[in-house]
């Protein structure tokens, strides 16, 4: 049979219950046991137990009393930031970055290296000296560590894209948890970045409230990732959402991708072309009316190649919404999904999903890749009672 028959058990249903109260706590950012007897539809002696455990651990702690209607005030439940930590890193083609977390989901410390094709040597030497940092910062209880997660784009050195010198094909012979694991001496999780991104946004973003999206990282590269009834679904063979690897049906009779249009490194290659020598992101706001000009064609030329992927992302899986995040500065995102909700409602369709900016900074892969952590020690998701999903053992 193709289907998985894992069951579960005592053991298993008692952890997922347990990090599920954990959840309920951190998106409602306070709650009373009672509260959270309604919320979780557990009984009130199981969450009682459950505060308790949570409580002895550090995960959360009491924070005063609220007056209730009548009788005693009841005792609200806060989560302790202090309780645990992670750190995220995001290696892409243009940049690498690094962030430090607590269990709140505050970024403590935040480095970036802009460096375009990186190579391996580069980039671990660089990764050691801000592990060095942030543990001389003593912003982290290591002790509380839960892990490193690393978020990267999928066939890194095999992608061709503009620039890329052949040298950067090395990447396809490295262990990139072999790598980071002889610098830090916690877990390493490694995640595609599209995905990373898509669980931090379902974690501490848009998922808050909606359970239900499909997300577009507009990086040197464009990826996709699709979430669904709260929890990042992968496809059989762990590829899904790759949006950028589409036809482009502006291009057709050129075989082009929609990722050689809707990218940083097909926009930077416009600019070049158009004399203008941009290698930063925040250069692509500058006030230079040759600059603004090539960015608003760009704009519009990735809005007619995103179209026709975002109708089909619409009438294949109806999502509550189609979020655009990445290193693309806000305004920028904000003037593409005006366009493409212009162009979604021109289409007709029975249940457009409307197009808004991701609510997560462009720091959401590195961010998302620190939640990898918490999605495997404390954070519910149904791999806790189908015995499946991506840990620290595998890419």
């Amino acid at each position: 049979m193709g289907i998985s028959l894992s069951g579960t058990n005592l053991e298993r249903a008692a952890d997922y219950n347990q990090r599920t109260v954990l959840q309920a706590i951190r998106v409602s950012g306070e709650a009373s046991r009672s509260n959270l007897a309604a919320i979780t539809g557990l009984t009130a002696p199981t969450i009682a137990n459950i505060a308790r455990r949570l409580l002895d651990a550090g995960l959360i702690r009491e924070a005063g009393r609220r007056q209730g209607p009548r009788g005693q005030p009841a005792s609200q439940l806060v989560i302790n930031p202090a309780g645990g930590f992670s750190i995220g890193i995001n290696i892409d083609r243009d940049h690498i970055t690094i962030v430090s977390l607590d269990l709140a989901g505050s970024v403590l410390t935040r480095a970036t290296l802009e460096a375009a094709f990186a190579m391996p040597d580069v980039v671990a030497g660089w990764l050691r000296r801000q592990i060095a940092d942030i543990r001389a910062s003593k912003l982290i209880n290591e002790r509380r560590m839960l892990g490193v997660g690393v978020a990267m784009p999928d066939d890194l050195g095999r992608v061709t894209l503009p620039h890329r010198p052949s040298a950067y094909e090395s990447w396809n012979d490295v262990d990139v948890r072999a790598m980071v694991g002889g610098i830090v001496p916690w877990p390493v999780h490694i995640d595609n970045d599209a995905a990373a991104a898509a669980i931090g946004e379902a974690q501490f973003g848009s998922g808050m409230v909606l359970s239900s999206f499909f997300y577009v990282l507009v990086s040197a590269g464009l990826g996709g990732g699709m979430v669904i009834d709260g929890n990042y679904f992968r496809g059989a063979g762990a590829r899904s959402g790759e949006i950028g690897f589409m036809s482009d049906m502006t291009r057709r009779a050129g075989r082009q991708t929609v990722q050689e249009t809707v990218s940083l490194s097909a926009l930077y290659a416009r600019l070049h072309a158009g004399g203008c020598e941009i290698d930063t992101v925040e250069a692509l706001t500058r006030e230079d009316a040759t600059v603004e000009l090539i960015v608003e064609r760009w704009i519009e030329d990735a809005a007619q190649s995103l179209i026709e992927p975002l109708i089909a992302v619409s009438c294949l899986i109806d999502p509550g919404a189609v979020l655009i995040g990445g290193r693309l500065p806000a305004t920028l995102v904000d003037a593409l999904v005006e366009r493409l909700n212009v162009m979604l409602a021109n289409s007709r369709l029975p249940s457009p999903a409307r197009v808004v900016r991701a609510t997560m900074s462009d720091d959401a892969p590195a961010i998302g890749a620190a939640i990898l952590p918490f999605l495997d020690h404390i954070l519910p998701s149904e791999a806790i009672l189908m015995q499946v999903g991506h840990t620290s053992g595998s890419d």
